[in-house]
């Protein structure tokens, strides 16, 4: 991550008087967060960055490998207490996991000060437990210091999202787990059975398009699954082989910037795909027109990659080129076959509203709503409206 990431064991620090990180007018803390309250507050916080684009830091000491001569209760108190020297009265303190991993929100990271925040506060933080609580007591934390909003410039090739910011996501409380495996159940289940019921289909479809174009029948593209893990996204291939996946990058960097208007009419709205592209097949615009193009996914449902409801995978270039509040739609569920998107108008609509529904699916997502758009989507799918 460049220069938002530093880690480091407290240990490996040279003894100085302990400094407060931002000055003299510091309180001190007499309490923190709870474990629940903290994610909650964490959350929060990267609302208002994403509104705001004032980055803030997070920084967890980590004790799970404490030595069993130290009580974690005990220890922890003591590192509380000097934390509470070294940061001020608007950041957030609290368990980023209970008696194990303490975490600090040091909020308005002055945006030009970002590059060095990271090592600066690490670094004194660090000199404070050791010269207070000695170099063999701290060798058992392990520090670490990420900045938010994440620059996915800044981690190169893999765009995979820091799930230390998104504890309230990524460690749900039982009863969302139990939802989350009802939902899981639900995806095998019809996955399966829509694999069984349309393999005449599947068949067909794959014989019309060996006979009339040449290239392979099942078309793999690398997508962004779930904080941004990479899968290949199975589809039936309805271009001609070995065509230039330029011409699509330039239209999607457009597309989400607002500045393709490809519609018959003065004002008509975007549309997310290329409409007449001189490189996909006959057979090809029938699929796409139809949807069975993506029949294939039904697979990456069996395997976990997606959800048979959910916001569309997103591509690793499209994701580049994300503005920070567009990125949660890569972080909240799996994505989906078929989504409120696309049973609302399809391509017909800009990138933010299509943003804006998938974070609207994810606000307000149960099984009644998963069930809801499933059983739209046949309509949308048959009247082909905003489909290409």
């Amino acid at each position: 991550m460049g220069n938002n990431y530093v880690e480091k064991s407290v240990s490996g620090a040279t003894a100085r008087p302990a400094r407060s990180v931002f000055g003299s007018f510091l309180a001190r803390r007499t309490e923190i967060f709870q474990e629940q309250m903290f994610h909650g507050l964490l959350a929060l916080e990267r609302r208002r960055a994403e509104r705001s684009r004032k980055p803030f830091a997070l920084m967890l000491l980590d004790a799970s490998s404490l030595a069993a001569t130290e009580t974690p209760g005990s220890f922890m108190s003591r590192v509380i207490q000097v934390l509470s020297r070294c940061t001020r009265e608007t950041d957030l303190v609290g368990w980023h996991q209970k008696d194990v991993v303490l975490g600090v929100v040091f909020t308005e990271i002055h945006p030009e000060r970002k590059a060095s925040i990271a090592q600066v506060l690490s670094s004194r933080v660090v000199d404070a437990l050791h010269a207070e609580l000695g170099p063999k007591v701290t060798s058992y934390l392990v520090l670490t210091v990420d900045l938010f909003p994440e620059d996915p410039e800044g981690r190169g090739a893999n765009p995979a999202v820091n799930t230390r910011f998104y504890p309230d996501i990524s460690k749900a409380g039982s009863k969302k787990n139990l939802q989350k495996a009802l939902k899981r159940l639900m995806d095998i289940t019809g996955s399966l059975l829509l694999l069984l019921l349309t393999s005449p289909l599947l068949a067909t479809i794959a014989i019309a398009i060996k006979l009339t174009s040449k290239g392979p029948v099942i078309f793999q593209q690398e997508r962004l699954g779930q904080f941004g893990a990479r899968f290949a996204c199975f589809k039936f291939r309805t271009m001609t082989a070995n065509n230039d996946p330029r011409i699509h990058q330039e239209f999607i960097r457009n597309f989400i910037s607002g500045q393709s208007r490809t519609g018959k009419e003065p004002g008509a709205p975007a549309v997310y795909k290329i409409t007449n592209d001189s490189r996909t097949t006959p057979v090809g615009r029938f699929l796409r027109k139809t949807s069975l193009d993506e029949l294939p996914q039904f697979w990456n449902v069996l395997r976990g990659d997606m959800s048979l409801v959910g916001p569309r995978p997103s591509l690793p270039y499209e994701y580049e080129i994300y503005d920070i509040w567009h990125r949660r739609r890569v972080l909240e569920v799996k994505p989906g076959v078929t989504g409120l998107w696309q049973v609302s108008g399809r391509s017909r609509t800009c990138f933010d509203d299509m943003v804006r529904m998938d974070l609207r699916y994810f606000q307000s997502w149960s099984l009644w709503l998963d069930l809801r758009i499933l059983i739209a989507t046949p309509r949308a799918v048959f009247s082909g409206d905003g489909a290409y």
